[in-house]
């Protein structure tokens, strides 16, 4: 594995290596688990030549504790990577990144995508998803991009953002299933913030929305929504953003469970203090 700090460096070697093989990208923050190698194996499954970023992108947080106490195990991440054979790492620094600082600002328009959901209650941050993955894209310039399905709505901005604003280099996206431990938790890089008895509570997440899913056609939709609440606040949550059944393509609410119209189920709430989200596709 090569890894790269400079933009300039990067470029240069992708430049040469382009020429004889289509390039596979997986932007992370690092603190990587499996959930992120397999992005990188079904990269490396399709013989592309695979870049991974580790940037903890400053933009995209809404509460600056959130983003002070983010893991940061690069060394760690390193030899994650080393272990499935990756072929580039690039991990600048902030400086690197932002070298007029965070103050700099671009405006995406997607749509109403990013207002809805996780832009309601974290507003802005989808621009700063935006921003750095736009930034990483016109730096490694790839022609297929993975992304994880536990970030469902995130990865329909960036799937906006390519459609309007790539259409002259097109980047095909490639969402990957979300990857559990064998309890169901959603793997989260999050997770590590958890403590052992917040991380079995965390498991009503996966529980409410299989429970959901498996009473869509004998529930009202404002039943399974407040049943959801009421058991996550019972099994140790102390907050929740949402309790979401919406439209898969377009994440409008849902009124009434029409079996023709694909639906996603997503929450998002706290417990121990960390924020978690996670989603499941009905049909």
């Amino acid at each position: 594995m090569v890894i790269f700090k400079k933009i300039t460096d990067l470029k240069s070697y992708l430049s040469d290596k382009r020429r004889h093989q289509k390039i596979g990208f997986v932007p992370t923050m690092g603190a990587l688990h499996q959930g992120h190698l397999h992005l990188v194996k079904e990269s490396m499954k399709n013989n592309l030549l695979t870049v991974v970023s580790v940037f903890v992108n400053p933009t995209q947080f809404n509460d600056i504790e959130d983003f002070n106490k983010y893991p940061n195990t690069l060394s760690t991440d390193i030899e994650q990577l080393a272990s499935v054979k990756c072929d580039v790492l690039f991990c600048p620094s902030a400086n690197e990144m932002y070298p007029d600082g965070f103050g700099e600002k671009v405006t995406f328009n997607i749509g109403n995508i990013d207002k809805v959901l996780e832009g309601t209650f974290r507003p802005g941050h989808f621009n700063g998803v935006c921003q750095i993955v736009d930034k990483l894209l016109k730096i490694v310039e790839p022609d297929h991009l993975f992304m994880g399905q536990k970030d469902y709505q995130q990865s329909m901005v960036v799937q906006s953002m390519l459609e309007n604003y790539y259409k002259d280099h097109p980047v095909k996206l490639h969402v990957v299933p979300t990857v559990r431990s064998s309890s169901g938790l959603a793997l989260s890089s999050r997770n590590e913030r958890l403590s052992s008895t917040a991380r079995q509570n965390a498991l009503a997440i996966y529980n409410r929305l299989t429970w959901i899913k498996d009473n869509l056609d004998n529930m009202s939709i404002q039943d399974l929504e407040n049943g959801a609440e009421e058991h996550l606040l019972k099994n140790g949550f102390t907050k929740i953003d949402y309790v979401a059944i919406a439209d898969a393509k377009s994440l409008e609410p849902v009124s009434i469970y029409n079996k023709e119209v694909k639906t996603v189920i997503l929450i998002a709430a706290f417990i121990d203090g960390v924020r978690l989200i996670d989603n499941l596709l009905v049909n």
